[in-house]
């Protein structure tokens, strides 16, 4: 089930990011503490995003936050990956807009080939200078 998340929702957005983020980097865990993503959340993510989660019975495995032209966050549990949640979730933000951009690091190959299948195209890569993790990134498009 998908539904847009509100409020009190976010502490467990939180934890899908954190639980699929330091899955898929294990090299950038613990860049933060898990009050600091629950913080991020509430005071960031929900305040200039549309929030979405994915949900087994009550329990949410993934989300996706976006904004104009922009997705921000996009993560699922990984024992829920490769079953379509991603895919569905990222819909969501295709009806929303005629074009979307988001960035991943380059050595994230398992998002790369995800966003790749689903029309995306890379338009920049950087060294990782401008971003917290000093880790090299990408930035893809995708258009209607």
């Amino acid at each position: 089930m998908l539904r847009q998340l509100e409020l009190d929702d976010m502490d467990s957005a939180a934890r899908v990011h954190r639980a699929s983020f330091d899955q898929a980097l294990p090299w950038l865990a613990g860049l933060h503490t898990p009050e600091e993503d629950r913080w991020f959340y509430r005071e960031r993510v929900f305040k200039t995003c549309k929030t979405w989660g994915a949900f087994d019975g009550a329990a949410m495995i993934g989300i996706i936050a976006f904004r104009e032209d922009w997705i921000d966050q996009l993560y699922v549990l990984p024992e829920a990956r490769r079953c379509g949640i991603g895919g569905e979730l990222l819909d969501v933000a295709k009806r929303s807009f005629a074009s979307l951009q988001l960035w991943t690091f380059q050595r994230n190959a398992q998002a790369r080939r995800f966003y790749e299948a689903r029309g995306f195209t890379v338009v920049r890569k950087t060294d990782g200078a401008g971003n917290e993790e000093r880790e090299p990134d990408a930035l893809y498009l995708w258009t209607r």
